[in-house]
């Protein structure tokens, strides 16, 4: 028992927090762009965990090929407020778009993109609210912590309801 507490105690102060707490918050759908993943499992998983976390979900489209999604993954992990506010607003789900795998049947009910990486939010229930072309994220050919959380904020909090209602009035 006293073994038991020395190694879990060890444990604890090797293993810092932010580890912990990035292997429980990030799934394996959220890491890489596999091309051996199934997105359809993988989207129902993310749909079950936006429910329970009650996040919406980006879809990130890309590859290991992909020069810009390398920049972009990299650009995420090295900047801890733009990774945290990414995770703790979405459930990411990476999805390979690649000669290997395109996922054509996965993306055949998405709108059609000029580019990747490339984003879609969407609800809970996995409806697309918004396509996003990530070059929109660069300023000076690098990304930018200030137009990524502009975005993040932006879709995290965004109100389907109030464009319903606004649509109402115009059409009046």
């Amino acid at each position: 028992m006293q073994a038991m507490k020395l190694l879990l105690l060890f444990l604890f102060i090797t293993i810092p927090p932010s580890a912990i707490a990035d292997s429980e918050l990030i799934p394996d759908y959220s890491r890489s762009y596999d091309p051996k993943r199934d997105p359809f499992v993988d989207g129902r998983k993310a749909i079950r965990n936006a429910h329970v976390t009650k996040r919406r979900i980006l879809i990130e489209l890309g590859g290991n090929w992909c020069a810009w999604c390398k920049k972009m993954d990299r650009f995420i992990n090295e900047n801890k407020k733009v990774k945290k506010k990414l995770y703790e607003s979405f459930v990411v789900l990476k999805v390979n778009v690649s000669d290997e795998n395109d996922n054509r049947e996965f993306l055949s009910s998405f709108p059609r993109t000029l580019g990747y990486p490339h984003f879609f939010v969407s609800e809970r229930d996995g409806s697309v609210l918004y396509s996003k072309d990530t070059a929109e994220l660069l300023e000076n050919g690098e990304y930018s912590e200030k137009r990524f959380l502009e975005f993040i904020e932006r879709w995290r909090d965004y109100d389907r309801s109030s464009e319903v209602i606004k649509a109402k009035t115009v059409n009046r």
